[in-house]
């Protein structure tokens, strides 16, 4: 439609609409609808047809559910856009929100409230608080999403006319279940909003979310829609249970959610779980046991997307306990009809799980993969056999198959094998023997990649002893120098053929002149380039790799259930600032400029180390930790967790747990000592009913009367404000001479210890023998936002002396938190 038929044919829609404002004759309705959905087409497509408000507007008098539909959707679309002419509906939104049907009613509640034009706030909030106490849930459900735009236009109206306390009330009471999840996506946005810039509304936040609601929703939890079970149990994610029993209760009620068709559900439920034994080894690995099947079984159903989201959930388990999923490797073969992303992941898995009993198997189906059309795939099956091949002993079966990869005579085959047969090589020497036999048939002409020639130039170095025409195919080289273009193949050539001149001098004394020759005249040098090479700025190394990603995996999972998983990047890392959540620990040092520490080293408060040691019983520990069910019955170790004394009643229902005297917000009683850690005291109890128990907690050590809280929530911001407001309550300098902290290298086994006893860091920096850190602790069932000790510690190995400054809300216990910091430092240890 070129321009100027356009402008007719809305001028043509224009007087139509005039004509149909306010007729009643009959089948006038029809024909509206009809100018609407060419309307709406024109929209869709791009035409501006905001030209047509006025008509649109005087015609929406009609009683028409389909017509109000499409009038709702029109306004909404150009409100924004033309604000002034938004004025113009404000009547008839005003007018149906009063309406005897409940769907009108919703609907232009709806739409007035997706007006978004701040000048019209004031005719938002009378049809808002008449929505919320409308007696039709679909009007109430429309209104509690209303009162979130709102805050996005203005929040000072909002707060104002205390809606937010108004869905506190529907959150608890309102016997729609949809109403509630509305009103726990708002309040929880608008409190995630406020507590950025207002202590106070922090404080509401955690109360909100105490036991409370946390029982009254998981109590309804199956008639929530599946968005607003994944909405509910993100927020009991977050919730720090009183003590063990309250934490197995919440599994009870949760257990049939892992049997759920959709795939988030299941996620966010397994996000529950993990998080609430965290600090309970033996039964964090029984979590892990069960949750096996649910995520083995999501895998294998569903659309290609889903099963790689649930893929790179059950990877990231994976490679914290691979012992756990060693027994269940074939589920990680590919099927012909998976797409390559997918295919990749379930590689890498493959890889992960393997060990000493089913490494033939899965080098033989990797194998399989070698032949693969893809190329890419071909790449992944070859490297993983190579992986495998470098951490396992017994390599004689895999040794033989990537010597065959050779035989293949594909160039891309050729060369990914040939790099990973010189990293063998370089770990198990043994086997230059039967590798250069099969390595010197291959043709140099078919080796065309850069790190494929740099190996095969390696192994000609190498073992030029054991190849008799190595010479002449290192000469090759050397005369196709200037139509070299990799720097890292001329450099391994000068290598080789140095090392080549050592073993066979007579045969290979011009071949080194030749090359010499060429590198001198080499075209790429240059005296900055060696200076940069030889001499760059240099920076002190404060994070090392292998550190980092260890930091950086914690950190994922701590964010297990979301996009970092998939991407494998913590949130910080694609998340604008303005969208982090308000518990977000900044990955910019300028956050917390109370030091120069890198963000690498800025840690959740709620990570935890995990890995096969620390996670996973040995065999003899297990079968010392089974039992059976008190009825002589068979039960699932993951279902009945029992004391290994008197047999114990089956846990009461979450309404009765409910009922219990203990405060909102109440948490664990801390441990002073690393003498009590809960892992320690669950592990000397008999294993048989998880779900349902009385566990006694008897920390080693010392019995102190300051009792810390295991999951504090301070955010960088609040730390740095605290820390310049509050007074130095107390100073110590603590010697640790002949002790282990003498011998700190780095500041992650520290950081691991202290969290251990329940205090955390919120930044670290410094090397040898120099560290810097600023942790922070929480006294137990203390009001939101109170109750903080911060801490400033600066630790000298080279003199075995730690000058320690603690600041505190509530000075009157600082010296008993010294005691407790102190006794954190003299019990630590590198084993």
């Amino acid at each position: 439609m070129n321009a100027d038929n356009r402008k007719g044919e809305l001028a043509d829609l224009k007087t139509q609409l005039r004509q149909l404002a306010g007729s009643r004759a009959a089948g006038v309705e029809d024909v509206k609808r009809e100018l609407y959905k060419k309307v709406i087409s024109y929209m869709t497509i791009g035409i501006d047809v905001s030209g047509l408000f006025s008509e649109m507007v005087m015609c929406s008098a009609t009683s028409d559910l389909v017509l109000k539909k499409m009038c709702y959707l029109y306004v909404g679309s150009y409100a924004k856009v033309h604000p002034d002419l938004a004025l113009l509906t404000i009547n008839f939104l005003q007018k149906d929100c009063r309406d005897d049907d409940p769907m009108i009613r919703g609907l232009a509640l709806r739409s007035l409230c997706s007006l978004r034009v701040k000048n019209l706030v004031e005719y938002l909030v009378g049809p808002l608080r008449t929505g919320l106490k409308d007696n039709n849930g679909y009007v109430r459900t429309v209104a509690a999403m209303g009162v979130l735009k709102l805050y996005h236009i203005a929040p000072s109206a909002c707060t104002d006319n205390d809606f937010p306390a108004t869905l506190k009330g529907l959150l608890i009471h309102d016997p729609d279940a949809q109403v509630v999840a509305n009103c726990l996506s708002a309040l929880q946005e608008i409190y995630t909003l406020e507590a950025a810039s207002s202590e106070a509304a922090l404080k509401e936040r955690e109360l909100l979310f105490g036991r409370p609601v946390i029982y009254a929703l998981l109590n309804r939890i199956k008639e929530f829609t599946e968005w607003a079970q994944c909405l509910v149990l993100d927020v009991v994610s977050k919730y720090v249970p009183a003590d063990p029993n309250e934490s197995f209760d919440i599994m009870n009620v949760l257990e049939d959610r892992l049997q759920h068709a959709n795939s988030a559900v299941v996620l966010a439920t397994i996000k529950v779980f993990l998080q609430l034994t965290i600090s309970m080894a033996d039964v964090h690995q029984q979590v892990y046991e069960r949750i096996k099947a649910p995520l083995l079984t999501l895998i294998s159903s569903g659309s290609s997307e889903q099963s790689y989201a649930v893929l790179s959930h059950l990877h990231l388990l994976v490679m914290r306990a691979p012992m756990l999923f060693s027994s269940d490797y074939k589920h990680f073969y590919c099927r012909y009809s998976d797409p390559s992303y997918v295919k990749k992941l379930k590689i890498e898995m493959l890889t992960a799980v393997a060990n000493e009993s089913n490494m033939y198997e899965i080098v033989t189906e990797l194998s399989e993969y070698a032949a693969n059309v893809d190329v890419a795939i071909t790449r992944e099956a070859i490297r993983a056999v190579g992986r495998i091949a470098l951490q396992l002993y017994d390599v004689n079966a895999i040794v033989d198959r990537l010597l065959q990869f050779l035989e293949m005579e594909k160039d891309y085959v050729t060369a990914e094998t040939l790099v990973l047969v010189k990293d063998l090589l370089r770990k198990y020497p043994q086997w230059s023997h039967d590798c250069i036999a099969v390595v010197g048939n291959v043709s140099s002409n078919t080796v065309q990649e850069p790190k494929a020639k740099s190996a095969l130039i390696w192994m000609l170095g190498e073992y030029s002893h054991d190849m008799l025409d190595a010479p002449y195919v290192l000469e090759g080289f050397v005369e196709g120098w200037a139509e070299e273009d990799s720097a890292e193949v001329r450099l391994e050539l000068l290598s080789a053929v140095s090392k080549l001149f050592f073993k066979r001098p007579p045969e290979s004394q011009k071949i080194l002149g030749a090359a010499l020759a060429a590198g001198i005249a080499d075209a790429h040098q240059g005296v900055e380039v060696a200076e940069c090479v030889i001499n760059p700025p240099k920076q002190a190394v404060s994070v090392f790799a292998d550190t980092q990603s260890s930091e950086i995996k914690d950190r994922i999972f701590d964010e297990f259930n979301s996009l970092s998983v998939v991407y494998r990047e913590p949130s910080f890392m694609f998340l604008d600032k303005e969208h982090r959540g308000a518990y977000d620990y900044s990955e910019d040092p300028a956050a917390v400029s109370l030091v120069s520490a890198p963000a690498d080293l800025v840690l959740p408060s709620q990570s935890l180390e995990a890995n096969d040691n620390d996670l996973l019983l040995s065999a003899s520990e297990k079968e010392e930790s089974r039992g059976t069910a008190s009825n002589g019955s068979y039960v699932p170790d993951f279902l009945t967790y029992e004391s290994s004394s008197a047999p114990r009643s089956p846990s009461p229902p979450l309404q009765v747990v409910a009922n219990r005297n203990s405060s909102i917000g109440s948490a664990p009683v801390a441990r002073a000592t690393t003498a009590g850690r809960t892992s320690q005291a669950v592990s000397a109890l008999g294993i048989d009913d998880l779900l349902g128990l009385n566990l006694t907690f008897s920390p080693g050590g010392p019995s102190l009367s300051l009792k810390l809280n295991s999951k504090p929530a301070l955010d960088p911001a609040t730390f740095q404000r605290k820390w310049g407001q509050l007074p130095i309550a107390l100073t110590m300098d603590h010697s640790f001479f002949g002790q282990p902290l003498a011998a700190l290298s780095g500041p992650q086994p520290l950081l691991r210890h202290m969290q251990e006893n329940l205090i955390h860091c919120m930044a670290s920096g410094g090397q040898v023998p120099q560290f810097k850190f600023f942790f922070f602790a929480q006294k137990v069932e203390s009001p939101p936002g109170t109750g903080f000790f911060l801490v400033e510690c600066l630790l000298n190995t080279s003199t075995a002396s730690a000058n320690v400054k603690i600041k505190a809300d509530d000075t009157s216990v600082a010296s008993k938190f010294g005691d407790i910091f102190r006794s954190a430092l003299t019990s630590f240890s590198l084993a």
